[in-house]
């Protein structure tokens, strides 16, 4: 399954990697921010959540460093790159 399906059949979280300004600034709708910095002290929470996660941010560039280190703690997740193209994929399910 990829990433698309994951989130057009809301099978996934979604985690916005961004600051809290970037996410007060836009998000995807139903998404949780855990600032990349923050991640190795949420990793329970992280764990909690619907899996797999969609991990985003701006660029793609901290969506991937988060994958990486999520990835390393048996976290299911897949990097979406930009926030803004997986509220793309999400605005074509509704």
């Amino acid at each position: 399954m990829n990433i698309e399906e994951l989130v057009n059949q809301g099978k996934a979280s979604i985690v916005d990697v961004r600051s809290p300004e970037e996410f007060r600034g836009g998000h995807v709708a139903n998404s949780v921010n855990i600032p990349l910095q923050e991640i190795p002290q949420r990793i329970e929470e992280l764990k909690a959540m619907k899996m797999p996660l969609v991990l985003c941010c701006a660029s793609g560039n901290r969506s991937g460093q988060a994958e990486q280190f999520l990835s390393g703690y048996g976290i299911q997740c897949y990097n979406g790159g930009s926030w803004l193209d997986v509220n793309y994929v999400q605005s074509k399910t509704v």
